[in-house]
C-alpha cells in the first residue's frame, strides 16, 4: 500500500470518467435541487442567447426603417430577456451551489471519518501535513469551483455551443469565418488544460509540503527555541515556501499564455467579421442587424471561452483535488472487525504466541519469535534498550498492529476475532504524554466512556483520589482547554489521561512510561493515581526508568526485536544476564547524578 502523493500524477481521460461518475452518484440526493438548477440555467442561457437576435430584428426593423414602435418593442424585448436572464442565473446559482456545498459538507465528513478509522500503519506511512491539506488546502479547491465556477462553467458552455448553433442559422458565410479561429483555440485549449493539469498536480503536492513544515515548526516551537534551532527551521520552511512559490508562479505563466492569445484571436475575428460582413451588406446576402447581432454573438462565442479557459484552473485543481480525497476514501484500514466477531471477556490472561512482526510490506522484522502469557491481575514490564522492539510488542499487545506471524490472544481469543468495540473497551494505553482535546476537562475525561453521565465522571476522579486536584483548578472540572491542553502542566494533562482510563474501566492496562516526563509537583501525585488505577488490573509498562520495572511482578527484557529474558526482577539480577547489566548501568548512571 503507497503513500498519498501527487508528484508526476496526471489525469487521464479514464481517471477523469471515474471521478465524474463517482461525483455524479454521489449527488444522487440532491437530484430534485439539481433539476430545478439544471432548468434554471437553460432559461438564463434561451434569455441571453435570444438578446442579439433581438437586436437584429430592432436594426432591420426598427432603425432601417425609422419605425419607433419596433425600436420600443424590441427595447423592451431586450431588457425584459436580460432580467429574465439575471433572475435565472440567481435562481440557479444559489440551487446549484446549496447541492455543491452540501455535498462537500458531506464528503468533509466522510472523509474525516474513514480516516479517523484507519490503522495505525497508515498515519505511519502518511505525513499529518499532508493529511490536513486534504480536508483543507483540496477541499478548499473544490469548494471554490462550486461557490464561484460550477454555475458559470455550465452556463457558459451552454451559451458557446448555442451561439455558434444560431450564428450559422443566420449567416453560414459569416459563422465560418468565426469558426476559421476554432483550431487556433482548440490547440491553445488542448495545451492549456494538459500543461495546467500538470502545475496545478505538482502544486498541490507543493502546498502539502509547506503546510507540514509549518505544522512541524508550530508544533515543535518549544525544542526549537529551547536549541536555538530557529534558523534552521526558517531555513527547511522557505526551501518548501519556494518551493510552493516556484509552482505557482508555473501555473499563473501558463495562465498568463492562453488567455492574452484568446482576446488577440477575439480581435482579430471581429475585424473580419465587420470586413466581409460590410461585402456580404453591399451584395444583398446578408442584413446590417446579422451583422450586428454577429458581432455580439461572436462576444457570446469568445468571452465563454476566456471565462472557460479560467475555470479550467479550478477544474484541474478541483479534479487533482477529487483524485486525491477518493483515494483516501479509498484506503482499506488493515485493522478490521472480521464477520462474527466474539465481544472480549471482562477479565482474562494476554497471550503472545510465537509472534514476529514488520512494518509495512517487505520490511525487516523489529519483532521474532515472541512468546509470553501474562496472567490476570499481574503486573509486567518491558524493558531493553532504544529501538529494541519493547514499544512495538506492546502495540501489537493492544492490537494497533497484527503480528505478520504468530497470535495475540486474551482470554484464549485471538486478538483479530474480537470486536473492535470490547477490545478498546478491555485493554486501555496512556502514553507518556496525555494528549488533550478541545473543550473542557470534564469533556475529555468523558473521552474514556462516552456515555457516561456526569455522575460516573466523577466517581472515576473520586477513585484515584483527584478530586481536590481537579477542583482547584479555575472552573473545576469545567475548565475550558486550549490546543493541546497547553494551559496545562505536564502532569495536569497526565492526570486527566488518567482519569480517562479510570472511567473506561479496562481490564488491561498498557502505559508508556506515564510518570517518565513529569514534573516533581505533580510527579507523585500520579503515581499515586496510578497506583489506585493499576489494583486489581493486569498492567504493561514500557519502562524507561528501570525503577519502575523492579516494581513490577515480572520483567521482559527486548533486545534485537527478540524477548530475551523473562521473570522477577530479583531472579533476573540474579543470573547476571542482559537485565542485571541494563540495571546496573541505570543504578551507576543515577548514582553518578
Amino acid at each position: 500500500m503507497r503513500m498519498l502523493t501527487a508528484t508526476d500524477e496526471v489525469l487521464d481521460p479514464d481517471e477523469k470518467r471515474r471521478i465524474l461518475r463517482r461525483t455524479w452518484h454521489g449527488l444522487q440526493p440532491w437530484r430534485g435541487t439539481l433539476a430545478v438548477g439544471g432548468v434554471l440555467v437553460l432559461v438564463q442561457t434561451a434569455a441571453t442567447l435570444a438578446g442579439p437576435a433581438i437586436l437584429a430584428h430592432g436594426v432591420d426593423n426598427g432603425v432601417r426603417e425609422g419605425d419607433l414602435s419596433v425600436i420600443a418593442r424590441d427595447g423592451l424585448l431586450f431588457l425584459a430577456t436580460a432580467i429574465i436572464a439575471y433572475v435565472a442565473g440567481w435562481g440557479a446559482i444559489l440551487a446549484l451551489a446549496r447541492v455543491g456545498e452540501s455535498w462537500l459538507r458531506d464528503l468533509r465528513d466522510r472523509v474525516f471519518r474513514h480516516v479517523t478509522d484507519l490503522s495505525m500503519g497508515f498515519f505511519d506511512r502518511n505525513r499529518t501535513g499532508t493529511l490536513v491539506s486534504r480536508l483543507t488546502a483540496d477541499a478548499e479547491a473544490i469548494q471554490q469551483l462550486i461557490s464561484q465556477g460550477l454555475v458559470m462553467f455550465v452556463v457558459q458552455a451552454l451559451i458557446l455551443l448555442g451561439a455558434v448553433a444560431v450564428m450559422f442559422t443566420m449567416s453560414w458565410q459569416l459563422a465560418i469565418v468565426t469558426m476559421l479561429a476554432v483550431p487556433f483555440l482548440w490547440w491553445a485549449t488542448a495545451w492549456f488544460q494538459r500543461e495546467s493539469n500538470r502545475a496545478y498536480l505538482v502544486l498541490r503536492e507543493r502546498v502539502g509540503h509547506t503546510l507540514t513544515s509549518l505544522q512541524e515548526g508550530l508544533s515543535g516551537v518549544r525544542v526549537v527555541q529551547a536549541f536555538a534551532q530557529e534558523g534552521p527551521l526558517l531555513e527547511r520552511f522557505h526551501r518548501t515556501n519556494e518551493a510552493q512559490f516556484t509552482a505557482h508562479l508555473r501555473a499563473e505563466r501558463i495562465a498568463a499564455i492562453y488567455t492574452p492569445a484568446i482576446e488577440l484571436s477575439n480581435a482579430v475575428v471581429i475585424a473580419g467579421i465587420l470586413g466581409i460582413g460590410g461585402l456580404l451588406v453591399n451584395a444583398d446576402l446578408v442584413t446590417i442587424g446579422v451583422v450586428s447581432a454577429f458581432v455580439l454573438y461572436l462576444q457570446r462565442v469568445f468571452e465563454p471561452i476566456q471565462q472557460l479557459s479560467q475555470f479550467f484552473n479550478q477544474i484541474q485543481a478541483s479534479g487533482a483535488a477529487l483524485k486525491k480525497l477518493y483515494a483516501l476514501l479509498d484506503e482499506q484500514p488493515e485493522i478490521v472487525e472480521r464477520p462474527g466477531a466474539l465481544d472480549l471477556p471482562s477479565r482474562g490472561d494476554l497471550e503472545v504466541d510465537n509472534v514476529s512482526f514488520g512494518y509495512g510490506t517487505g520490511r525487516d522484522l523489529v519483532l521474532r519469535d515472541v512468546s509470553l502469557t501474562l496472567r490476570s491481575g499481574e503486573r509486567l514490564a518491558l524493558v531493553g534498550p532504544t529501538g529494541a522492539g519493547k514499544s512495538t510488542l506492546a502495540k501489537l499487545m493492544v492490537r494497533f498492529y497484527d503480528p505478520t506471524d504468530g497470535t495475540v490472544r486474551f482470554a484464549g481469543i485471538d486478538l483479530r476475532d474480537a470486536t473492535l468495540t470490547s477490545l478498546r473497551q478491555r485493554i486501555v494505553v496512556v502514553p507518556q504524554e496525555g494528549f488533550l482535546f478541545g473543550g473542557s476537562i470534564r469533556d475529555n475525561v468523558r473521552i474514556g466512556r462516552v456515555d457516561a453521565d456526569d455522575t460516573e465522571v466523577d466517581a472515576a476522579i473520586e477513585r484515584l483520589g483527584l478530586v481536590s486536584r481537579f477542583q482547584a483548578f479555575p472552573q473545576g472540572l469545567e475548565t475550558v482547554i486550549v490546543e493541546r491542553g497547553a494551559n496545562f502542566s505536564a502532569g495536569e494533562r497526565q492526570l486527566i489521561s488518567l482519569a480517562r482510563a479510570a472511567l473506561a474501566d479496562p481490564a488491561l492496562i498498557v502505559l508508556d512510561e506515564a510518570t517518565s516526563s513529569l514534573d516533581p509537583g505533580t510527579e507523585l501525585l500520579v503515581e499515586q493515581a496510578l497506583e489506585v488505577l493499576m489494583q486489581g488490573r493486569t498492567v504493561v509498562v514500557v519502562a524507561h526508568r528501570l525503577s519502575t520495572a523492579a516494581r513490577a511482578d515480572r520483567v521482559g527484557v527486548v533486545v534485537g526485536g527478540r524477548l530475551v529474558e523473562l521473570g522477577p526482577h530479583d531472579e533476573l539480577i540474579h543470573r547476571q544476564g542482559a537485565y542485571a547489566a541494563l540495571f546496573s548501568s541505570w543504578s551507576g548512571d543515577v548514582h553518578a547524578g
